[in-house]
Formats: structure tokens, sequence, C-alpha cells
């Protein structure tokens, strides 16, 4: 069993198990989070230990991880007196976890002392619980080459894109391209219904063609039987595309169905569902 040091910042619908993915490898794991007693929670359930400030969790570890929720968040867990660079070892490794901007893992990394890894996740809750998400990464080789065995703890893959910032671009690209399918497909079994299909059996059999994806797979039964209190939240996806959009205006790239989607999931939290989960689309069809 390994005996590196581990940090784990922001005990999440991700971070919680992804940290618990670590403890079970065999590394040393002490974990933050901002209310304690989910910290303790996660003591109880799994071998390691807490600390009370990200600095704390820092100290003396190998690799230090972190996954909280926004821009602002991320900068608040590693400056300051009480941020992780403030307890990291010269020779710590540094990854972020967040779904956040291109530019705060920059800016991260400009001041950074150690070195830096921006490297959000793909494969929701259940990914990071049945240890299987998909990482994508910016930073150099070296570091990746020393993290990337740790980070396999709780993914399938995980692939450098590029320098800092890369991580997050290839991140905007997965969710562009899950906002697409989502309403694609709830427009696709809204017809169906409305045309007096058997939605269940019309998901069972064009799965299974061109028309097939992740979403269809997991979601299209759920959509039909109209259950949503699971998954990533709307709230998220919501954040995530406003990122996707205002990269967008500065690389010059045209998003009309991202910003389509975006103003459409703000009709879900105005329907109370910022917490249901992103295939909740079809509700804007079929409550008509």
């Amino acid at each position: 069993m390994s005996k590196q040091k581990v940090a784990f910042v922001g005990l999440g619908v991700m971070g919680y198990p992804m940290a618990g993915h670590l403890a079970k490898a065999g590394y040393q794991t002490r974990v933050y989070n901002r209310t304690v007693a989910k910290a303790e929670q996660w003591c109880q359930e799994y071998e390691g230990e807490f600390a009370l400030t990200p600095r704390e969790a820092a100290e003396g570890a190998d690799f230090v991880f972190m996954c909280v929720g926004n821009d602002d968040d991320l900068r608040s867990v590693v400056f300051g007196e009480e941020g992780v660079l403030a307890g990291c070892k010269q020779e710590a490794i540094l990854v972020d976890h967040t779904t956040a901007s291109a530019n705060v893992a920059r800016e991260i990394a400009d001041k950074s002392p150690v070195p830096f890894l921006d490297a959000p996740v793909s494969g929701g809750q259940a990914g990071a619980e049945n240890g299987v998400l998909t990482v994508m990464i910016g930073g150099d080789q070296t570091s990746f080459d020393a993290v990337r065995p740790v980070i396999m703890s709780y993914a399938r893959a995980a692939e450098l894109l590029g320098s800092v910032g890369a991580g997050q671009l290839t991140k905007m690209v997965n969710q562009i391209c899950i906002a697409g399918l989502v309403q694609g497909l709830s427009e696709g079994l809204d017809f169906a219904q409305r045309a007096g299909l058997d939605g269940h059996k019309v998901v069972d059999v064009i799965s299974k063609g061109a028309a097939g994806s992740w979403q269809m797979e997991n979601r299209g039964n759920t959509m039909l039987n109209d259950e949503f209190e699971f998954g990533f939240a709307v709230d998220w996806m919501r954040k995530d595309l406003s990122i996707c959009l205002e990269e967008a205006g500065l690389n010059g790239a045209q998003l009309p169905i991202t910003r389509i989607v975006n103003d459409f999931y703000g009709e879900i939290q105005e329907m109370g569902g910022g917490r249901w989960d992103t295939s909740s689309l079809i509700r804007r069809l079929t409550r008509n």
C-alpha cells in the first residue's frame, strides 16, 4: 500500500467519494471541508483525518487536490494565510478538479510556488462514487506523469490536453456537447410520447443505432418516468454554461444552441428545479 500523503479540499457530491477512493487506495489522506461535520462524517467512513483549514490540510502532502464550487470558492481555499499555498511543501503538486474558468487556472498557476494542474472531471456523482471519472488536464508533462497514478484511484481515463487552462477549456467542450444532446433527447422523447409511441421501447431500439448516446442510455428512461431527483444539478450546469459563453466571447466561437439551452435551464430554475438533474430539460416540453 502507498505511503504517499495526499490532501483533498472540498467534500461535495464529487469530492467526498473521490477522497474516499484515495484513502481506499492506501494514500494517507487528510481532508478539509468548509462544513466541519461533513469532514468528520468522511473520517468515520474512511481511514484518514480532517483539517480545520485548507492550509492545515496541505501541510506535508505530496499531492493536494481541490474540488469546490466556482472561481471564487477556489480562490478562497488557495490564497491567503489559511489557503493551501501557505501550507504546501516545496515538492508538492497542486491539482484542481473544480469546473472553473481557464482564467482562474492560469491565475493560480502564475502565483503558485508549486506545480499546478487544472483537472476538471466528467462522469457525475455516479462516476465519482464508482471511481470511473474522466479527467481533463492542463499543465506540464512531468507533473502529470507524477500525479496520474494517484488520479487513477477514482478515474478510468486521465489525459493531458496542453498547458494550464487546457483542462478547463476541454471541460467547456464537454458541457457544450452535453447541452445540445440533452435538448435534442428531450425533444425526441416528447415527440415520441405525443405521437402515441411507447417511449421506453423507442429508447431501447434507437439507443442501439446512430442516435445512441450516454445521455440516452442513462437518462432516457428516467426522463420518461419524470424522475430528476439525482445526478448533475441544473444550477451547476448553468454555472458551467455561463463559463462556456464567457470564454466564447473571448475566442470568437459561435454557440447559438448553447446560449438557447442555457436560457432553457433558466426556465427550469424558475420552475423550482435548480437541484434537478440536467435531463429535466424535458419538463419544459411536457408541462404543456
